[in-house]
């Protein structure tokens, strides 16, 4: 017996070193137990991953028991991989982010399988990684993917410093812990995801609040794109607004970031449905989104406007209301693949919500337009009323009166520009007048600007009309004449006076018809007759470069000249009759006879103001006038007529001064050509111009 104890103890010894073993074993999965429940604790604390794993990473070494880890996590705006690392030394960084098919972590995360390298000085895969891993003394080394049932997040990487074989318990272990990781990120995700809906759904309430807050949707909207900013990080937003039976897009309203202020040019404002972003979220009533790569394949060339100045992300969202679509929204970011689901989501509930905010703003604005359009038109005809009294009638019967009067008949019926010439005072807008009253646009509103009469700062914004605070007093919108005219005729009186920075908007309104207000940026379109009129040379005025050629032809498609009193002197009768009985009726008086002696003495005076000055002549005799009989001023038209006569009586160079002025008169102040002056003169242009200075005939004395 004695003999059989050692025996008995040696043999006991294995077995107490088994037992110990186990022992050992069984402690160390107590350990590990303790410390995965701590990290369960800084699990539920922790709400950043940066935060997380610097407090976890030491205690995953002490765990594990390994002298490096790895957390890589797939950024899918770049698709890489961005990693951090930890040491037991307490050494910690960030390593270069690298494509996902060029790294191990980016396999493992890939393919969601387990990688274990027992040797990394026998390891011939991704070299750089492997450099890196010796760099920091690592050995063996394995990676596991941290992902849930949800998500894929990325993987972790565990190594030590000598190489090794992981046994199947290290290796559950490892896994336990990245899945505890996958956890704790699932746990930030949702929180974040949480935050994010909360962000949203309050930025949906208060869009919806400022948008019935008020129908003026400009201001309106740099407030809903602010917010929209906000919370999807976007950089760029245009609100884009169909045009011409959705031919057109155009951009109503836009909000960057600074250094984005050149990316919508002029050029951009009013693009081609087709040639824009937008096009195929219109046609297919669905959210569009563009990475960098769709907008370098594009072709299209406010796409290349977008990636110069740093755009990468494209987002088209339509604006649907019921079966129409109004439009677009079109967000852009200078991050690639910015918009996710979640965000195209978001922004067609904001779309959802500006559509019907739109309709309601141009209905009010249709409204008011309406609205001011029509008290326009009853200050006009109230003015109109109040100023003719029912005596705006064309009265003659000369050859000369009656060729205009035909030829303005042939025109009426066209919607053609009509120019109007002839001296002041000849009838040049009962003649305008008349051709409205002639044309189909006889319903509408005949809208009449003397060009001469508005300062030149005040006449752009009496013709287009201006939006609130586009300049010092503009405290609230007006509409333009050429709106009031719409469907009707706009009369421009004295348009040589136009200044020239002014002459191009006009062109533009002639050749298309659209336009748009100070300070504003919708374009607007009229159907308008323009009649034209001016006691200028406007052909001299083109030479002399103080009028637009381009403005002029356009002007000049149906000239109409009026002929001065002087050369139909055989209506003065029929106009003194005129004149009489319409002063007799202001001025309460009643004449029933006009001498013959007051009619010879009028037939002889040339009138140089025409009808108008006739006019004034004959309400001062009716004011003096006592009785029935017209009691004319002779004196005043005899004196005039002896002083024309003692001139013709004057000296050689009186005559000639007179006759070279009346010859100005004859062809309107034109010298040059065939049917100029100084052909008639037979003379040259240089000579007449000479005589011109040296006789003193300046240019008021031939054209009125």
């Amino acid at each position: 017996m004695a003999e059989d104890s050692p025996r008995l103890g040696e043999e006991a010894r294995p077995n107490e070193n088994q037992h110990d073993n186990r022992s050992g074993a069984s402690g160390q999965d107590g350990s590990r137990d303790r410390g995965l429940i701590e990290a369960v604790d800084l699990v539920i604390r922790s709400r950043s991953a940066p935060d997380l794993f610097r407090e976890i990473a030491p205690r995953i070494l002490d765990l594990t028991e390994c002298d490096f880890l790895k957390f890589s996590q797939h950024d899918p705006s770049q698709n890489c991989m961005v990693t951090h690392y930890w040491s037991r030394t307490q050494e910690s960084g960030q390593c270069d982010a690298f494509a996902v098919d060029e790294c191990v972590t980016g396999w493992v995360w890939m393919r969601q399988e387990t990688i274990t390298i027992s040797d990394v000085e026998k390891e011939k895969r991704y070299p750089t990684c492997m450099q890196e891993l010796r760099k920091h003394g690592v050995r063996s080394y394995t990676v596991l993917p941290v992902s849930t049932a949800k998500r894929r997040f990325g993987a972790i990487g565990l190594g030590k410093k000598v190489p090794e074989i992981l046994d199947s318990g290290d290796l559950e272990f490892f896994h336990r812990v990245a899945f505890l990781v996958s956890l704790a990120l699932e746990n930030q995700q949702a929180h974040r995801d949480s935050k994010e809906q909360r962000e949203r759904l309050q930025g949906l309430v208060t869009i919806g609040r400022q948008l019935s807050s008020s129908l003026e949707l400009e201001t309106l909207l740099t407030l809903v794109f602010a917010n929209v900013r906000q919370i999807t990080g976007c950089d760029h937003t245009v609100l884009a607004l169909l045009e011409d039976d959705r031919k057109f897009l155009r951009a109503y309203a836009v909000d960057h970031v600074p250094g984005l202020e050149s990316l919508l040019t002029d050029r951009y404002r009013r693009v081609l449905t087709a040639e824009g972003t937008a096009a195929r979220a219109i046609e297919t009533r669905s959210v569009t989104v563009w990475t960098t790569e769709d907008l370098e394949k594009s072709g299209i060339p406010v796409t290349k406007k977008m990636l110069e100045a740093g755009i990468h992300s494209l987002c088209n969202v339509p604006l649907l209301l019921g079966e129409q679509v109004l439009g677009s929204i079109n967000v852009g970011s200078l991050r690639r693949n910015a918009f996710h689901p979640e965000d195209t989501e978001y922004l067609q509930q904001v779309a959802n919500l500006i559509a019907p905010a739109i309709r309601n703003a141009n209905a009010y604005r249709e409204v008011a337009q309406l609205k001011d359009r029509l008290a326009g038109e009853k200050r006009y005809l109230e003015s109109e009323i109040r100023s003719e009294k029912g005596w705006d009638k064309i009265v003659g019967s000369s050859p000369a009166l009656k060729r205009v009067l035909d030829y303005a008949s042939i025109v009426a019926v066209t919607d053609s520009t009509v120019l109007i010439t002839g001296e002041t005072g000849t009838g040049k807008e009962r003649v305008a007048r008349a051709i409205h009253a002639m044309s189909r646009r006889k319903e509408r509103s005949f809208i009449k600007v003397n060009c001469a009469a508005i300062p030149t700062g005040l006449l752009e914004s009496e013709l287009f009309g201006h939006e609130k605070g586009a300049f010092t007093g503009a405290v609230s919108q007006k509409i333009g004449r050429l709106e009031l005219a719409d469907k009707g005729t706009l009369f421009l009186d004295e348009i040589g006076e136009i200044a020239l920075e002014l002459q191009p908007k006009l062109l533009r309104v002639l050749q298309d018809q659209e336009f748009e207000r100070l300070g504003g940026t919708r374009t607007i379109r009229v159907d308008t007759r323009l009649i034209a009129a001016t006691n200028r040379d406007l052909a001299h005025a083109v030479e002399e470069k103080q009028f637009r050629s381009d403005l002029f032809y356009r002007l000049h498609v149906f000239p109409l000249h009026l002929p001065a009193l002087r050369d139909r002197s055989e209506d003065i009768p029929m106009l003194v009759n005129h004149f009489v009985e319409k002063s007799g009726v202001r001025l309460s008086r009643r004449i029933e006879t006009v001498p013959a002696e007051a009619l010879a003495a009028m037939r002889q005076w040339s009138w140089p103001g025409n009808i108008r000055e006739l006019e004034n002549f004959i309400e001062r005799s009716v004011i003096l006038s006592e009785g029935s009989v017209l009691r004319a001023p002779l004196a005043e038209l005899r004196q005039e007529i002896s002083r024309q006569r003692g001139g013709a009586e004057g000296t050689l160079e009186d005559r000639e001064r007179e006759h070279i002025i009346e010859v100005l008169r004859q062809t309107r102040g034109v010298l040059s050509g065939p049917r100029g002056a100084a052909a008639r003169l037979g003379l040259k242009r240089t000579t007449l111009q000479y005589k011109l200075q040296r006789l003193g005939i300046s240019r008021t004395e031939y054209i009125a």
